[in-house]
């Protein structure tokens, strides 16, 4: 459904590392990144697309968090769910939603919900049975 999705980011080599150090605990494999553009992509392993892309805005004005907006990330497991939550908490994410069932979206979501460093809302979400 996606080509790619695009987030901005006020301090790269700062917004880089936060992702550097999430992205494998989902295991989205890094794709490419171009520190003198700056930019950087991330892709799931095997699939060429979606890519998940952070840099700076591209009309050169600065990053401003947007308002109802999310990217979910899928998550394999639910200890997934749980890693990725405290990874990017330890990271310097703040929180949004602890890890947990959330029946009101269906029986098996078990999401958590989290911002980046530049106060992007990021889900990670898991639509399997407990292992």
């Amino acid at each position: 459904m996606f080509s790619h999705l695009f987030i901005g980011v006020t301090d790269f080599e700062r917004a880089l590392a936060f992702y550097e150090r999430l992205m494998p605990v989902l295991g989205i494999e890094q794709r490419f990144c171009d520190r003198t553009r700056p930019w950087a992509g991330w892709q799931s392993t095997g699939d060429p697309r979606p890519l998940f892309l952070i840099g700076p805005p591209f009309d050169g004005q600065p990053h401003a968090a947007g308002n109802g907006q999310m990217v979910a990330f899928l998550a394999a497991t639910r200890a997934m769910v749980d890693a990725a939550h405290a990874t990017a908490l330890a990271s310097g994410g703040t929180c949004e939603g602890a890890p947990g069932l959330r029946p009101e979206y269906h029986a098996l979501y078990d999401g958590a919900y989290f911002r980046d460093l530049d106060g992007n809302k990021l889900c990670v979400a898991c639509h399997m049975p407990a292992a």
